[in-house]
Parts: C-alpha cells; structure tokens; sequence
C-alpha cells in the first residue's frame, strides 16, 4: 500500500517518462514536477473508502476484494478500466495513476536532464 513515483529518465528519444501511481495503494500525498514549478499539493489530507482503510494510508482494491475487476486479471485482463475505487483516487489526485490502463492521463515526459522537485505534501 504506497504511494509510488515512478521515473524513467533519458529515455525514448532522449525524454523522461514520469508518473505518480496510486494502484497498489495510498500513503503519501506527494508531486513531482520540473524545478521552479509550483508545490502541485492537494488541498488538504485526502480519506479512504472505508473498505480500502489500512494503517498509515488506503489499500489497494485488489489487496482488499480479491477479484478479476478489481486486479484486472482473469476476464478483465484485457478490458481492465476503472472502478469506482479508481475514481475516487483520481478525482483526488487527477494527475496519477489510478488503476493499471491509466498511461493516458497519467504518464508525463519532459526534455532529459531536467531537475526534478519531488514534493511530499502536509
């Protein structure tokens, strides 16, 4: 259950590939962005879904239920999409990955050799 950041540096055509992912679990409201940007903090500590409560943070739906739908395994392997558990994640942290297809909203590059602030949030 954590909250990851995710970095592929000088990458595919010289580009840094990054991301913050929420899809095995929330623990730290953090951002990471090109120096001399903004902090991107969210307002305020965001809550789980009383289903998804763990110590320090929120589980994951497939650590809590258990089934295709939610681990995109099985008959949701290929037509794995959101939930309301993924949802919820992203309409508190727009930016991040929310469940394992999320690449389109989720997935940033910038120029390699950009600095980084990685900030983690109150």
């Amino acid at each position: 259950m954590n909250t990851l950041a995710e970095f592929g540096l000088n990458q595919f055509q010289g580009l840094d590939f990054i991301d913050i992912s929420l899809v095995d679990g929330f623990n730290v409201p953090m951002d990471f962005l090109p120096a001399g940007g903004g902090s991107g903090c969210p307002k305020g500590r965001p809550r789980c879904p009383a289903a998804l409560q763990a110590p320090g943070g929120c589980d994951n739906p497939c650590t809590v239920f258990k089934t295709d739908e939610y681990c995109c395994t099985g008959s949701a392997a290929n037509s794995c999409g959101p939930t309301d558990y993924s949802r919820f994640f992203k309409g508190l942290c727009p930016d991040a990955y929310s469940y394992p297809k999320d690449d389109d909203t989720s997935t940033y590059t910038c120029p390699g050799g950009t600095n980084y602030n990685v900030v983690f949030c109150p």
